[in-house]
């Protein structure tokens, strides 16, 4: 029988990169792969080839944290053009709409930008990864087909203006999973009677990671071969799980949890999820409050 057993380095953690224009996230990924000859590589959520900036790459079992950091807040730095509306709803499109741009005032655009700010209905583009009857939607959208797309909700938590010429408006948005920034800069400009796509998108935050924890491919590069200093570029799990209230766990209990086995422990917090860390203060997995004082594995990590 074959030995199908993967090749590569059992290396572990989180890689914060600064994704450049024009490449997919998954070419980045097997960038990272090639430097630093790991086994297991994956990212926390597709930036667009047309979008820069933070991009967070698991190594190892930093895999399995993954869909954490995908749940997580992001915050986008963009620019709209006013004025012209795109198949895409960015440059990369069709012009399909072209409008005189008004003179939108300050408190006028205040107003509107606070209208947008909280809990909101968006319409997922055509030109996105969502699925319809097995197919992307994107595929479908390339062959001109037009599908209806149910409504979701999304909050934008913070909605900050940065710039404004007289066609063009640049924002920073905080908002939570899901949310599409080229649909929000759709709806802005729909909203102002002009029509906007997005002519500029930068991602600066992806939950606890920002632009200060990133580096660059050309930075990558330069270590190639030198795995001492690839590795030290990487983040801990337990950085990436900041958000979640921590519970020390002695050897025995954590010998448990880590077999599926419920543990009695004092002091529990009543949290959706709780972050199990050792005697060391290394994160060894995610619990979860069960009755009676006790704590359930959810996902080990070890």
């Amino acid at each position: 029988m074959a030995d199908r057993k993967k090749k590569g380095r059992d290396i572990s953690g989180i890689l914060v990169l600064d994704k450049p224009l024009h490449i997919s996230s998954n070419r980045a990924v097997q960038i990272v792969k090639r430097l630093y000859g790991a086994k297991k590589v994956g990212h926390t959520g597709s930036l667009d080839p047309l979008a820069s900036g933070v991009l967070p790459i698991c190594l190892g079992h930093g895999t399995k944290v993954s869909q954490y950091l995908l749940a997580s807040d992001k915050t986008y730095q963009f620019t709209m053009k006013l004025g012209q509306t795109t198949t895409t709803g960015d440059v990369e499109g069709d012009i399909v709409d072209e409008k005189p741009v008004p003179d939108i005032q300050p408190l006028e655009l205040a107003a509107l930008l606070q209208r947008f700010t909280g809990d909101i209905q968006q319409i997922p583009p055509m030109y996105s990864a969502l699925k319809h009857n097995g197919r992307r939607l994107y595929a479908l959208a390339r062959e001109g087909v037009v599908v209806e797309r149910p409504a979701r909700g999304v909050t934008i938590k913070s909605l900050t203006l940065k710039d404004q010429t007289a066609d063009s408006i640049s924002l920073e948005v905080c908002c939570t999973k899901g949310t599409y920034v080229r649909t929000l800069a759709e709806d802005l400009g729909y909203a102002l009677g002009c029509g906007a796509h997005v002519a500029f998108l930068r991602r600066i935050v992806t939950g606890p990671f920002g632009l200060q924890e990133s580096v660059t491919i050309e930075q990558l590069e330069s270590l190639q071969g030198d795995l001492n200093g690839l590795d030290g570029l990487l983040n801990s799990l337990d950085l990436a799980l900041q958000e979640y209230p921590v519970m020390t766990c002695n050897d025995i209990d954590r010998q448990d949890l880590c077999l599926g086995r419920q543990v009695q422990v004092d002091g529990l917090m009543n949290a959706p999820l709780i972050r199990m860390n050792d005697l060391s203060g290394n994160v060894f997995g995610l619990g979860k409050w069960e009755s009676e004082g006790r704590l359930a594995p959810v996902r080990i990590f070890a």
